[in-house]
């Protein structure tokens, strides 16, 4: 037996999956069971300048004939279309699917999802969360037994590194993205990672694995990075914190206000200098993981990168591959939870607030008055005095999104306060 393989896309991962399924042949037939013999590879264009490991005999444009003579079909595409039509096809045509397309998991993985649930076929997509790391088979099986309460991490390198360079070199955030993409870690256009468009699907994905619930990237409350300037940096490691872009989704207990439900959020947020994401350097990627009975669980590796996604692609290739030599099958969706999916109000953070004041007595007093008149503590003030005005810093205990929003709005309409001049969320404390 044979399991032929059909690759959707030839660009950096695409190319280093044909060169593993070329340079590693033997390897990859003892641990499937059976040859894996590529049967064509799909592009845009014949004519773009290709690396010499992928034979140009195998290159086609027509996707749609390619997948219909596959056992498994490879998607690195990306986007929403053609890569949905051509899996769905697949699908419906009886073949495994293995893809890295985390924008389409994070819109549309549903319809996915109860196709491969239909059909009786393979799903996975280790490649789109996080690259190399093993992290979505230890959410969706190894955690399986256990209940998963929250995930926070860094699972976008792009913006990890731009966040780097400004806290190590005092770099504004223009500059910072261009070295990325000097470096090759961020598009001509960064707006996807910037902005968080890219955490905001990868944190979809990984909520709907951890907590048995649909959960669509519309539903994530995304904030990017395009706010955060060389002074909330330099603040930051003054009060012993680290910017960094997370992404959050945890379980959250009914109140008042709302029902007992899962909040999916990317935000910049400061890190404790002491937490383990905040020596999470470069381009690399970082998740927690918290379970009732396992406890807290971190994964750590490269999150981009041609070799380390291909790595993870094959993985997945060689265990659908060995499903259809051996027989047996990978796990199906996971939503019997069926959670509401809360607004951002109902996340419980912290805040670190910086405004400018008038310099004179009783303004800390007003301000204090303005947390507590929304059940807001304050753990930690801080003040910088100048001519006539004091920055003013103040840390929050844990509260309600909701509230702390409230609270920095009652601020700005206080007399004592100039202007408020940076808000951030403080996680990992």
């Amino acid at each position: 037996m044979t399991v032929r393989v059909a690759v959707l896309g030839c660009g950096v991962v695409g190319t280093e999956v044909v060169r593993l399924l070329t340079t590693s042949a033997a390897d990859l037939e003892a641990r499937a069971g059976a040859p894996l013999e590529l049967v064509g590879v799909a592009v845009r264009s014949l004519d773009t300048p290709r690396d010499p490991v992928v034979d140009r005999a195998l290159l086609t444009t027509d996707a749609e004939a390619l997948v219909d003579r596959a056992d498994v079909v490879v998607e690195l595409m990306g986007g929403l279309e053609p890569a949905r039509s051509l899996l769905l096809r697949a699908i419906e045509n009886g073949a495994a699917v293995v893809t890295a397309n985390k924008a389409l998991l994070g819109a549309d993985g549903p319809t996915l999802y109860a196709a491969a649930d239909e059909a009786g076929v393979d799903l996975y997509f280790e490649a789109a969360v996080a690259g190399a790391i093993p992290l979505v088979r230890p959410v969706r099986e190894s955690l399986a037994g256990d209940a998963v309460t929250r995930v926070l991490g860094i699972v976008n390198g792009t913006t990890n590194y731009v966040l780097d360079q400004m806290a190590s070199t005092g770099a504004d955030l223009d500059l910072a993205v261009k070295q990325a993409q000097e470096l090759g870690y961020a598009e001509a256009d960064p707006t996807a990672d910037v902005e968080g468009y890219d955490a905001a699907a990868k944190a979809a994905i990984l909520a709907s694995l951890a907590f048995h619930t649909r959960v669509s990237v519309d539903q994530v409350h995304r904030e990017g990075i395009g706010a955060i300037t060389a002074e909330d940096v330099a603040w930051a490691a003054e009060t012993g914190h680290v910017v960094k872009l997370l992404a959050v989704a945890e379980r959250v207990a009914a109140t008042a206000e709302h029902p007992e439900g899962v909040v999916v959020r990317v935000h910049p947020a400061l890190v404790p200098l002491d937490h383990p994401l905040a020596g999470v350097r470069q381009a690399f990627n970082a998740v927690f993981v918290q379970a009732e009975a396992a406890g807290e669980l971190m994964f750590y590796g490269r999150g981009a990168g041609g070799r380390p996604t291909a790595s993870a692609v094959l993985g997945d290739l060689v265990t659908v591959a060995r499903h259809r030599v051996r027989g047996g099958r990978g796990p199906i969706e996971s939503r019997y939870a069926d959670l509401p999916v809360l607004g951002m109000g109902a996340a419980p953070t912290r805040y670190q607030v910086r405004m400018r004041v008038a310099d004179r007595p009783g303004v800390l007093a007003s301000v204090a008055a303005v947390f507590a008149a929304r059940d807001v503590s304050i753990e930690a003030v801080r003040q910088a005095d100048g001519d006539g005005t004091a920055d003013l810093l103040v840390v929050t205990h844990t509260a309600p999104e909701a509230a702390l929003a409230a609270t920095v709005e009652d601020l700005t309409g206080l007399d004592v306060v100039d202007s408020v001049l940076s808000v951030l969320r403080v996680e990992g404390a």
